[in-house]
This record gives structure tokens, sequence and C-alpha cells, in this order.
């Protein structure tokens, strides 16, 4: 086996280690690059979530916009419910006379990019009780909200380029090894012929991907609505 083609088969295996690391928003995720079935599950798991804290402000935005017309809360709804469908829980909580910030609420739970539907049921229950204009509580929650998502983007933007960074490490192991071959070295009949070549291998990609997955684990929490 030729030094090269031992060069793809490891160069392969670190790819296959390496997690998708796009940013959490609509448009770059979009341009993430997939790297597997994991890869790609975790490319729509951010891509939903980024959509729907999109919504959620959409949604936020017109029902304050249909209240405010003199729209009653109801045919606010389920206008809104056009734009998103999921809210059609909370329509049906307004038919039923349930309890609609109850609704929402558990909307958010279901929904991990609408956890922001939480402040959403909170200015709807504190209109609830106080008396005060609904239209009125859903404008400032808007406001937060736009405040939330400006932060979310100042993280994902730093995260980005400790992901990058991340794969960039990885990689360079097996630019030394090339390094190495090209030195007049032969490394690879090392890794690749000798038992102990092979474990050595075996740990250097599962510690590779042990980090890799870490680093993906703190940055998850890190933007964790």
């Amino acid at each position: 086996m030729s030094a090269w083609v031992a060069a793809v088969l490891l160069a392969a295996a670190v790819v296959a280690w390496l997690p998708s690391g796009g940013v959490a928003t609509a448009r770059q995720s979009s341009r993430a690059r997939l790297t597997g079935p994991m890869a790609l599950a975790r490319f729509g798991r951010r891509h939903g979530t980024a959509a729907d804290q999109a919504a959620v402000l959409d949604v936020c935005d017109l029902l304050a916009a249909e209240l405010a017309a003199g729209r009653p809360p109801g045919a606010a709804l389920a206008a809104a419910t056009e734009r998103w469908p999921p809210l059609v829980a909370a329509v049906e909580a307004v038919r039923l006379g349930a309890d609609v910030p109850e609704a929402l609420r558990r909307l958010a739970l279901e929904r991990r990019g609408a956890a922001d539907l939480r402040w959403v049921a909170g200015a709807w229950q504190v209109a609830q009780h106080s008396g005060h204009g609904l239209a009125a509580a859903l404008e400032r929650t808007a406001g937060g909200l736009r405040a939330r998502r400006r932060t979310r983007r100042l993280v994902d933007s730093e995260l980005a380029s400790a992901r990058a960074t991340a794969r960039l490490v990885a990689c360079l192991p097996l630019a030394v090894l090339l390094m190495g071959s090209g030195a007049g070295s032969d490394p690879w009949s090392f890794l690749l012929a000798t038992p102990v070549g092979w474990i050595c291998l075996a740990g250097g990609l599962g510690l590779i991907g042990l980090g890799l997955w870490w680093i993906e684990r703190l940055a998850d929490r890190a933007t964790a609505p």
C-alpha cells in the first residue's frame, strides 16, 4: 500500500469523524458541508431550530399588529397560524375557552426552537390578569426577542470560528504524516503494518473524534435557547 493511498484512507477516516459545524441560522446552515448521516441529522435539527426561532418572532410581530388593528385575540392567533401552523394548538385553546398561555408554554417545550414562546405566553398572561393592552405587551416582547436574536447571532459567529479551528487542528496529524513521508521517513508502514501502529492509529482517531464531539457538545450548550 503506497503512502498516498494510506493518506487518502486516513483523511477519509478523519473526515468521517468531523461533525458539521454550521452556524445555527437558516442562511449559514444552508451552506454548511454535510459529512454523513450524523452531520445531516445535526444540520436538520439546527435548521429547524433556527426556522422556529424566526417564526416565533414573526408571530409575535403579527399578533401585535393584528391586535393593534382591533382584531380579537382569537382571530389574531388564527391569522398567525397561517404563518406558523404549530400555533393551531393555541387557536384550539381559544376556541375551547382553555388556558392560552399554557398552550403556548406546552408548544415551547415541544419544539426546541420555539422556546421564546414562553415570553409570548407571559405577555399574554400578564395582559389577561392586569387588563393592560395585549398589543403593547407583545410589541415589547418582540423587541426583547430581537435583542435575544442579535445576541444569538453574535454567539453563533464566535462559535463558528471555534469550530473551524477545531477541525483544522484535527487535520494537523494528517499533515504531519504527509510531511514526514515527504521528508524521507515512512510513518505509514508503522501505522498500517504493525500491531502497535494500529493501536496508535485507532487511539488517535478516537481521541480526535472525542475532542470534536466535546467541542460540539459545548457549542450546543452555549446556543441552547
